[in-house]
């Protein structure tokens, strides 16, 4: 089974809007933090679901953003999930509460410390990095644990 998904990372003061999911019981990101964003709704191009997944999660309009990769998400539990990520550095609107977890600005050199999954850690570091569009493959083991990873069709070392 294949999904469709935005996910993006709020900037601001060096710092990114992070989301502790906490909330639902049944949640393959439970206790992880990601960055904000939910799957495509029936016809949407992926700015379309990345601008109505953030307001509806955080309550900010996006004014500046930028379409940084594809991330394909294979889970090893029979679905892969087709990640459009993006960074934005301006919004304006006021703060709602989140019912996927808490919300929380997080100095972008201290994300690292985060419970994250493995495979964000790449791409992290590639926004850091401000490389160029990308695609990134992240394959898990059905628990958790990524077990290969390949950037623009090359197979990354996990080993580093």
């Amino acid at each position: 089974m294949a999904k469709l998904s935005t996910l993006c990372y709020i900037e601001r003061d060096d710092q990114y809007l992070m989301l502790h999911r906490t909330v639902k019981e049944h949640d393959v990101n439970k206790d992880k933090w990601i960055g904000v964003g939910g799957h495509f709704e029936k016809d949407e191009s992926p700015e379309e679901c990345l601008l109505r997944e953030v307001w509806e999660e955080t309550g900010y309009t996006l004014t500046s953003y930028r379409f940084r990769g594809i991330v394909t998400f294979v889970s090893g539990n029979g679905v892969t999930e087709y990640m459009s990520l993006f960074t934005a550095d301006a919004f304006e609107g006021e703060p709602v509460p989140c019912d996927e977890g808490e919300l929380e600005w997080v100095d972008i050199q201290d994300i690292g410390k985060l419970n994250l999954w493995e495979g964000d850690r790449i791409f992290l570091r590639l926004l850091a990095e401000d490389a160029p569009f990308f695609s990134l493959k992240l394959v898990y083991d059905g628990q958790d644990h990524l077990i290969s990873a390949a950037l623009n069709g090359s197979v990354l070392n996990l080993q580093q």
